[in-house]
């Protein structure tokens, strides 16, 4: 039987990302399916995606990905998530700063027998790159500088 969608989202951040599954990639993702919002341009299928889940993994150690809140719609499924890591690797583009991480993101899913076809992800990689120290706090309006 095919999972639900909210079922197949919950299967991929805890075998992909949680578990460091990288053959569930090929197991979760049809071979065609379109990723936006992880880079310029849209990834698409498991081939190409599979640099970028090595990159993070390689960049983020102790990676643990929370989901807070599904909403499912169909066949499509969105997943607000706490991803909490440790920058131990100088993948994401600096010397590893072995700083911890916390920030929020979402994604929402599109799936098809019991596959990913589509994805968007918007995930509040500032705050990392903050709490890499790569990035300084902005001064927020109204604030005292």
């Amino acid at each position: 039987m095919a999972d639900t969608p909210d079922g197949l989202a919950r299967r991929w951040f805890k075998e992909v990302w949680d578990d460091g599954d990288e053959s569930a990639i090929d197991r979760l993702m049809h071979p065609q399916a379109l990723v936006h919002g992880l880079g310029s341009t849209p990834i698409r299928g498991p081939e190409q995606f599979k640099p970028f889940f090595r990159v993070f993994h390689r960049a983020l150690g102790d990676l643990k990905i929370d989901i807070a809140r599904t909403v499912v719609e169909g066949d499509t499924c969105a997943v607000h998530c706490r991803v909490v890591a440790r920058h131990i690797g100088p993948d994401l583009g600096g010397p590893a700063t072995g700083s911890p991480v916390d920030f929020w993101g979402m994604t929402i899913v599109r799936v098809e027998n019991g596959k990913i076809v589509e994805g968007w992800n918007s995930f509040d990689f500032l705050t990392m790159y903050q709490q890499i120290g790569w990035v300084a706090n902005p001064v927020l309006p109204g604030m005292p500088r």
